[in-house]
């Protein structure tokens, strides 16, 4: 089984006596299920899970459940034998969004407090933004991301105390020795070929066969394009989210990345506002990332943020490089001149920073140039910018160097991630080995900042 950080977080909920109902949202193949479940018949003798998405193709036993009396009437029609205590019964509540009304009762369920819920939700986002009666103060959500490079570390055998003694080596700017170096960079860039998708990882591990990694991440690819039409009704709308999400890849192939709107239905005419819902759902459904471009780095990085100058990436780098290289697994693992993986290193970092849960945004200047990434410093009320260097020539960064000068913007540190082993402050600027971004979490960036 794939350790998965919140696992602890599940753990604690389901002994608590929380007074509101915890779902668990992300894409589909994430891992949702499998970890709840997991969790959950760990710690209830009488676990019950009901898939919602399945019973709206199938017997639609809930979807007329729109009081207590007919939830209740219709869980004892599937699990009535289980269905005891709170103390003893979990019911999980799988694809809740898949019944909106489902949405609306949480807050009565907790009230009735007959057992302990749990939920997950693949397209919750979206759901919730149609739903009219959200029990608000009622829901507590959590966020779930494929493996980050952490957990592809553990399920790679690298124990917890090895990712530790590194974290506090970096911390302190020393540089590891050269074998463990290799080490980490062999790891990262399978990393960049597998990704996080739990049936990827699963299967490298067990069979290191890198053509049925690839079907895997193909079929989730594929997946994730009929989620559109699945959940969207208007015909023409599936098909804008479905070229929009098509696009992304080649779209990072380009020098500014950004998602230009004349070219989703080749119309000079439009605005990226005119497919301002399109994005939200590719966001919300949590199949793409957005990167939101900023003018002026000040803290705090919301107040500057917009979607004129938008970038989208994959929520899994590995299917992004399933999509580029297919089976080529030596324009990852070697360093191959002609191939610059500039929009694969970007695209990992992005990942890494959402699923430790900073906010994406890009600086973007006409005059100053642009930087791959900002991100918040609240220890010094500031933003601490981050560039992202696949090549050899990684102390070419005009654009960090340009907004470095400017002190009024009372930047205290900024980091360029990149292949060398050594460790470097230069002018204001730390340069870090690549692997070191899965050390970019909130509760010890203010280690990090020196």
């Amino acid at each position: 089984m794939l350790k998965r950080k919140i696992q602890s977080y599940l753990e604690d909920y389901m002994k608590s006596d929380s007074n509101k109902m915890l779902i668990v949202a992300g894409a589909r193949q994430v891992g949702k299920s499998y970890i709840i479940r997991h969790v959950g018949k760990q710690l209830f003798s009488n676990y019950v899970e009901i898939n919602m998405a399945e019973d709206s193709y199938g017997p639609r036993i809930f979807a007329n459940a729109k009081t207590l009396e007919d939830f209740y009437l219709a869980l004892s029609t599937v699990a009535g034998n289980q269905l005891k205590d709170k103390h003893n019964t979990l019911v999980f509540i799988d694809e809740i969004q898949a019944y909106d009304h489902l949405l609306s009762m949480v807050k009565f369920l907790k009230q009735d407090d007959r057992f302990t819920y749990i939920a997950s939700g693949s397209q919750l986002g979206i759901t919730l933004k149609e739903t009219p009666t959200v029990p608000v103060g009622s829901i507590l959500i959590k966020h779930m991301y494929p493996l980050d490079f952490e957990e592809f570390l553990w399920a790679n055998g690298v124990g917890e105390e090895a990712i530790s003694i590194m974290e506090s080596k970096i911390n302190r700017r020393e540089s590891l020795a050269e074998a463990l170096h290799d080490r980490m960079m062999d790891l990262f860039k399978k990393y960049l070929l597998i990704g996080g998708l739990p049936d990827a990882v699963n299967s490298f591990i067990s069979r290191k066969n890198i053509v049925e990694v690839r079907e895997i991440q193909q079929e989730i690819h594929h997946l994730y394009l009929l989620d559109a039409a699945r959940y969207e009704q208007e015909s023409q709308r599936k098909l804008k989210i479905q070229r929009i999400f098509e696009m992304v890849p080649s779209n990072l192939e380009n020098k500014k990345k950004r998602v230009v709107a004349a070219k989703i239905e080749e119309k000079k005419e439009t605005r990226m506002s005119d497919y301002a819902d399109e994005f939200e759902y590719l966001i919300h459904a949590g199949i793409a990332l957005q990167v939101q471009a900023i003018s002026k780095p000040s803290y705090p990085i919301i107040e500057n943020s917009g979607k004129n100058l938008l970038k989208l990436y994959l929520n899994d780098v590995g299917i992004f490089t399933g999509i580029l290289y297919q089976e080529q697994i030596q324009a990852i693992m070697t360093d191959i001149r002609s191939i610059n993986l500039g929009s694969v290193y970007e695209a990992v970092v992005a990942q890494e920073l959402v699923a430790h849960g900073f906010r994406l945004c890009y600086y973007d200047n006409k005059k100053l140039g642009e930087v791959d990434f900002l991100i918040d410093d609240t220890e010094h009320l500031s933003v601490t910018p981050i560039e992202v260097k696949s090549g050899k020539n990684y102390y070419v960064h005009s654009a960090l160097s340009n907004i470095l000068a400017i002190k009024d913007y009372n930047i205290q540190q900024a980091f360029v991630l990149n292949n060398d082993r050594e460790i470097r402050i230069k002018n204001g600027i730390t340069y870090l080995p690549v692997y070191s971004i899965m050390f970019f979490k909130k509760h010890t960036l203010k280690q990090l900042i020196l």
